[in-house]
């Protein structure tokens, strides 16, 4: 399996008036292709900001990050910008969707930055609305939607250009238990297919869908126990 992310002493703080304040101390692991690997902390504990470490959004950090290779550091804001789009699809806990924009729209944002033929850009927006259930909400806007359907499209959003890696923040935190389990499903059954997947959250009920799972607690990182594969059926976790 190839190497997606190599974190090495990844430290991140911020200066306050009463000193320095540590968000993320001495941060090293390494995420594989087709893991699905889950960070669960507590509120404060530095999970967000490891994601937008990551995920290429925040740059301001000491050690090392590697991204399929390619020391971040050394790279251009285009190339890291460019790279993340390439290759990352993001899921937030409040869906960040634009309201202005019809769920059709929504999901061609992310086709639109790579050179793909219109043509294919309508057909994978009509697979994937079929394959989501969502055909039927293909003209309305967000605000038309639950929040069950909205945190769908925003899944959907994120799969659909076949990013090599998903990182999710708290996917399902502003969704009803049900419809949070739902989701988990879906994420795991995208990283059954081959998608690797990284995501934070205070949940250890929703941890579980990963195959891995590191405990991060004042910005230091630690392995917790690997989640059986039981613990990623809807059995388990209805």
């Amino acid at each position: 399996m190839s190497l997606i992310l190599e974190c090495r002493s990844l430290s991140k703080c911020h200066d306050t008036r009463a000193g320095r304040s540590w968000a993320l101390r001495n941060i090293s692991f390494e995420v594989t292709e087709g893991e699905f690997v889950s960070v669960v902390g507590p509120s404060g504990s530095g999970k967000s900001t490891l994601l937008g470490i990551l995920g290429l959004l925040d740059t301001q950090f000491d050690g090392l990050l590697r991204f399929l290779g390619r020391d971040v550091s050394a790279l251009s804001s285009r190339a890291r910008q460019d790279l993340a789009r390439a290759h990352i699809g993001f899921i937030f806990q409040h869906y960040h969707l634009l309201g202005e924009l019809t769920v059709e729209e929504n999901l061609d944002v992310p086709l639109s930055y790579r050179r793909l033929a219109r043509a294919e850009r309508r057909q994978r927006i009509d697979a994937t609305l079929e394959r989501f259930g969502l055909s039927d909400k293909r003209d309305r806007f967000p605000a038309q939607l639950s929040g069950g359907q909205q945190q769908l499209v925003a899944v959907a959003r994120a799969l659909i250009a076949h990013p090599l890696l998903i990182l999710a923040d708290e996917p399902t935190g502003a969704l009803h238990s049900s419809h949070g389990h739902m989701i988990m499903r879906l994420v795991a059954e995208l990283n059954a297919e081959g998608t690797t997947v990284v995501q934070v959250t205070h949940s250890m009920e929703h941890a579980r869908y990963g195959r891995r799972t590191l405990e991060l607690f004042d910005g230091w990182i630690s392995p917790a126990e690997t989640a059986p594969d039981a613990a990623r059926t809807p059995e388990a976790a209805p």
